[in-house]
């Protein structure tokens, strides 16, 4: 008698060993479908958003091509009839009532005094500065706003 031996499963051996090679072959087919589905969703994504981002392009330069024709039309070689940019007014006359020379609401001088302390100046330098450069007789108002008050 020529039979096999059966494992205690009932089964012969060698179907075992084959159906563990096709499911082996079943999952690496498996994995390469699901790589090539992935490749293929990330180049369409690619795609989207670069037909997105072009279209974003259009309708921002249509939109400037728009304001760009509202402030200068086209047309004509001739200046428009009525100008978009209001003419500088000069400034206001100063006041009469305050000292002449104080300029301490100056934003230039704030700004100034303000760069100067972030980077280490001292108050005594701060104050030539305001003092040389915007003609401050009287630099107390900015140094005590930005260093406080000295004491």
């Amino acid at each position: 008698m020529n039979a096999r031996k059966l494992p205690p499963e009932g089964r012969p051996l060698a179907s075992v060993a084959d159906a563990a090679k096709r499911l082996t072959a079943i999952v690496e087919a498996a994995e390469q479908a699901a790589a090539t589905v992935i490749d293929d969703a990330e180049e369409q994504a690619r795609r989207r958003l670069e037909e997105a981002r072009a279209r974003a392009d259009r309708v921002v330069a249509e939109r400037l091509r728009e304001l760009a024709d509202e402030l200068d039309p086209a047309g004509s070689g001739e200046p428009p009839a009525t100008a978009h940019l209001k003419p500088v007014e000069p400034p206001p006359e100063p006041d009469e009532e305050a000292p002449a020379g104080r300029r301490s609401g100056s934003a230039g001088a704030r700004l100034l005094a303000t760069q100067m302390a972030v980077s280490g100046a001292s108050r005594v330098e701060i104050e030539k500065r305001l003092r040389s450069g915007f003609e401050i007789e009287d630099t107390s108002e900015i140094l005590d706003a930005i260093l406080g008050p000295e004491e």
